[in-house]
């Protein structure tokens, strides 16, 4: 019973770190990237259809993305879309694929990213203190009702705070590769 709360937890910040790499992902280091379109919705024929199942998306150069959409009426509203989105980056449209052309970052921008990289590591740390603070609980619930010792709930409390030790240096580890990639020229 008290092996289930920490391969819980555990599984849950493996959640968290596959969503912190899905994040970190489409932030842009200055070279092409196509989880950089993940995001991105277009309006077509009404509905909201993500772009990557619109369009197939290489990588020709290192600073270029090549969009190609499977069905050429849509073009219009793909570029609609990239346009209206976050990215910063205009889309050159030869009128049957789409080019995305990522210029090089600036030092100050490469600082803004940086600073991003942590903001979202930090609520990714946020997450993994959340998950703990849910298995701790946990366990003091299960020794409220006698389903564990008193000893077994410290050494409990010691495995998930072990856990969550790994988890947030796991984070670290991932903010730090992230900064390092952005701020690499």
């Amino acid at each position: 019973m008290t092996n289930a709360i920490i391969e819980k937890a555990k599984e849950r910040f493996a959640h968290t770190h596959e969503s912190l790499a899905r994040e970190f992902g489409a932030i842009r280091a200055g070279r092409a990237n196509a989880s950089l379109l993940d995001r991105i919705t277009v309006e077509y024929y009404g509905a909201p259809t993500p772009l990557n199942q619109l369009a197939s998306i290489t990588v020709p150069e290192a600073r270029v993305l090549l969009i190609s959409p499977f069905d050429k009426g849509s073009i219009a509203d793909i570029e609609r879309a990239i346009n209206e989105s976050d990215l910063g980056i205009n889309p050159a449209n030869d009128g049957s694929v789409i080019r995305l052309v990522i210029p090089a970052l600036t030092e100050e921008t490469r600082k803004e990213l940086a600073k991003e990289v942590k903001k979202v590591g930090e609520n990714a740390k946020i997450a993994i203190r959340n998950i703990r603070r849910d298995a701790m609980d946990e366990a003091k619930k299960q020794e409220k009702e006698k389903e564990i010792t008193e000893d077994q709930l410290k050494t409990l409390e010691k495995d998930i705070q072990k856990a969550t030790d790994d988890a947030v240096n796991k984070i670290d580890s991932m903010i730090a590769e992230k900064e390092k990639e952005l701020l690499t020229v």
